[in-house]
């Protein structure tokens, strides 16, 4: 184990050290940066409209902080685009951006096309799905950024009750995060083994940082945006903050299943390229259930995509779009 395997302990907070949005806003101007918000959404309809309303009349009118707000969304069936239109945010198809590189169906496509349609200096994702949206799941991981110009990239973390057959239990949530991911950094990233919850929803980064990672489309977003950032600046560029406790649906075991399949791929894939490990063998192409009918079992076969998008700064539309050189 290093010495600075605890490092990230040290730059774990409580997002009330950062409640003053005044102060926040101030250290903004300063800077001279912008920043974006960007809801990735499936069918949220419920939901969208409360989130773009609250975050939007405290850190848009009353506190001039975040500079905008955009949904991309995967072709929702039902009135999400529209619900969030109304409510004022830019709203994008996520099939019609950059289109000529094609569309794949996941949250890890939509973060990924999010970077060529914001503005912003510094992007905040924020699931769409959150049922006590506070302004504090965005100041909350903007603040560290603010602060700290060699922070990189801040995860969220939360209590994050369960429902049951008995009801709701206050905790619980994040089980792949314990079965599946800790135990994996624990053997292999010890440094990010200190991560809370490494697969949480919310979190912000700098573009400078964002556009040079590797987007995995689907289930592996989080855990390799990890490892691409701890390898590629070091577990210094990571910070972390408590939100308190987050409220939304909770995955069936079955999702979860599916879940784990698709970060084992992404780690897989890192372990490789970062010669952490070498896979032997081909892997197979599909997520193997089995479901009980009748007296017996029978086999759902679930291909979950692996496909990665290139760090954006590789794509020349990008490029020219924000000045940048590869």
């Amino acid at each position: 184990m290093s010495a600075d395997d605890d490092d990230l302990l040290e730059r774990t907070w409580h997002h009330s050290r950062f409640q003053n949005i005044e102060r926040l806003v101030a250290l903004k101007e300063k800077k001279g940066v912008k920043i974006s918000l960007a809801f990735p959404t499936l069918n949220e309809e419920s939901t969208i409209g409360k989130e773009i309303l609250v975050i939007r009349t405290e850190l848009m009118d009353r506190h001039p902080l975040v500079d905008e707000i955009a949904v991309i969304d995967s072709s929702s069936k039902d009135k999400t685009r529209q619900v969030a239109e109304r409510f004022g945010a830019r709203v994008f198809d996520s099939k019609t951006i950059l289109p000529k590189y094609g569309s794949f169906r996941g949250k890890g496509e939509n973060l990924w096309k999010s970077l060529y349609v914001l503005e912003g200096d510094i992007i905040v994702w924020v699931d769409a799905d959150i049922s006590n949206i506070a302004p504090k799941f965005v100041y909350g991981l903007l603040g560290p950024l603010l602060e700290d110009d060699k922070i990189g990239y801040v995860k969220s973390f939360y209590e994050r009750p369960i429902r049951s057959s008995s009801g709701i239990n206050p905790s619980g949530g994040g089980r792949v995060t314990e079965i599946l991911v800790r135990p994996l950094f624990s053997l292999f990233y010890p440094a990010l083994a200190r991560l809370v919850q490494p697969l949480s929803g919310e979190y912000a980064g700098r573009r400078s940082l964002l556009e040079r990672l590797s987007f995995s489309v689907g289930y592996g977003v989080e855990l390799a945006h990890l490892i691409d950032i701890y390898e590629l600046s070091g577990i210094e560029a990571l910070a972390q903050v408590d939100l308190d406790i987050r409220v939304h649906r909770n995955q069936t075991t079955a999702a979860l299943g599916k879940m784990a399949y698709g970060i084992l791929g992404a780690f897989f894939s890192r372990a490789e390229k970062y010669g952490s490990g070498k896979i032997l063998k081909e892997l197979a192409g599909y997520h193997i259930a089995l479901e009980r009918e009748d007296a017996a079992h029978r086999v759902q076969k679930t291909v979950i995509s692996g496909e990665e998008r290139p760090p954006m700064i590789s794509i020349p539309e990008y490029r020219e779009k924000f000045g940048k050189k590869e």
